[in-house]
């Protein structure tokens, strides 16, 4: 068992914690001495060139920009005709996008920017002394210039992400610029704090404690952002909207198709072609009409009725009974086992006809049915789904079906119940006109 208090035990103990102080002791001493040894390095050159000693303080100055400037040209020269084509090269022998997306052109200058003043970092200590005026005014001003490019990068670098989601079958369809949006604000917020506690000479922790004083001011004048991030990641984690979606907003005036969902606003674009711009928080706290279903189960709804002259319903006769039995659209007719009214009939027609036409989708619902009679007559409504759902396909479908329904229509008996107009009136006192000849 080991006494704790021998002698060679503390003495092994005081070693041991002294080494890493002795080492950053002897760095500090090499970066000193290394320091001195350039600047006379320095000095002794510009004698030798025969420089006179009153001039020579502004040489030096001279000779250390014109030194750096030499050091940063090389650098970016490396860079731009080296590292860069190296990397574009890389990345076009890949298969996957995701690469071409994430170290774009853009992302690739940004990052050959952070070196030069990475290069200014480790040089300017080895120019000037510790305590030199100059020394700390160039550091403060190389260290913005770094956070402003690092900032840059992680700009440039959230765009790429951006690219990449809209590029994914999955993330596409989701509003995620309004979060890559807020993202970029706070790291440009983040880069504005740490650049004033340099200017200032403070740690960035009093900044927040001054900022976090007045956070009512700043969710003022913030409040927009803040509900529109809030509302565009309840859209998306709902699944409320999509970038392409068919909406309908009367209260806004908005009637088209999304085009954009950012942080303040949505841009829907309406049929006329004009730009409404809807605030993403009144799309959750506002009700408004999505049509994305209608084109993701593949049919557009109809609804329309045709009223029907009720003086114009009847039975029908044993004639028009035995011609109808022998009519295809017969097929599954269940007779009732009395009288059959040329109304029903007519139903079951009409049925039949939507039920195998081209362009009416027969897996949806389909009904023909009555309802409540008025002064118009008896409305016979048309309830079906169009096998496509772009708008001037569904309007030719919808005609098509009732053009041919009116048509059909006095082959059983029955007329349209229309109001009377002056023509009909004028029609009562006059003849009538002679058919007018077939069209050839």
């Amino acid at each position: 068992m080991v006494d704790k208090g021998h002698p060679g035990h503390t003495l092994k103990h005081c070693i041991k914690f002294a080494i890493p102080y002795l080492l950053y002791i002897k760095i500090v001493i090499d970066l000193d001495t290394h320091t001195h040894v350039m600047n006379k390095a320095i000095v002794r050159l510009l004698q030798d060139w025969g420089v006179n000693p009153e001039s020579m303080y502004w040489l030096y100055w001279c000779f250390v920009v014109l030194a750096l400037a030499i050091i940063i040209y090389l650098v970016n020269l490396l860079c731009n005709r080296g590292l860069i084509p190296l990397v574009r090269k890389l990345r076009q022998g890949t298969r996957s996008k995701w690469d071409d997306i994430l170290l774009n052109d853009e992302v690739l200058k940004d990052i050959s920017r952070l070196f030069p003043p990475i290069i200014i970092t480790l040089l300017l200590p080895l120019a000037f002394s510790d305590g030199n005026l100059v020394l700390e005014f160039l550091l403060k001003v190389n260290s913005i210039y770094m956070i402003v490019v690092v900032s840059k990068l992680l700009c440039s670098f959230l765009n790429s992400l951006y690219n990449l989601s809209n590029n994914h079958d999955k993330l596409k369809s989701h509003p995620l610029k309004g979060i890559y949006q807020m993202l970029k604000i706070v790291v440009i917020c983040v880069a504005l704090i740490i650049i004033v506690s340099i200017l200032i000479n403070r740690n960035p922790e009093y900044i927040l404690t001054a900022l976090g004083a007045s956070a009512a001011v700043l969710m003022l004048v913030f409040k927009d952002m803040i509900m529109g991030l809030v509302a565009g990641v309840q859209l998306s984690a709902n699944d409320m909207l999509r970038p392409g979606d068919w909406i309908s907003m009367p209260k806004y005036g908005a009637d088209g198709d999304v085009i954009e969902v950012t942080l303040t606003t949505v841009k829907v674009q309406n049929w006329d072609k004009t730009i409404v711009t809807v605030p993403p928080y009144a799309l959750v706290n506002d009700s408004f009409q999505n049509w994305r279903g209608m084109f993701d189960h593949g049919g557009r709804r109809v609804k329309r009725s045709i009223n029907i002259d009720m003086n114009t319903v009847r039975f029908c006769t044993k004639e028009e009974m035995e011609a109808y039995r022998k009519q295809p659209w017969m097929e599954g007719f269940e007779e009732t086992g009395n009288e059959e009214v040329n109304l029903y009939i007519f139903r079951h027609y009409v049925d039949h006809y939507l039920r195998h036409h081209p362009k009416v989708n027969p897996e949806m619902t389909l009904l023909v049915r009555q309802l409540q009679p008025s002064a118009q007559g008896l409305p016979v409504e048309l309830y079906f789904f169009s096998a496509d759902t772009g708008w001037i396909n569904y309007e030719n479908i919808q005609a098509e079906v009732f053009e041919h329904v009116l048509a059909v229509l006095h082959t059983f008996g029955l007329k349209v119940f229309q109001a009377p107009a002056g023509t009909d009136l004028y029609r009562i006192n006059t003849p009538p006109c002679p058919p007018s000849p077939p069209i050839s």
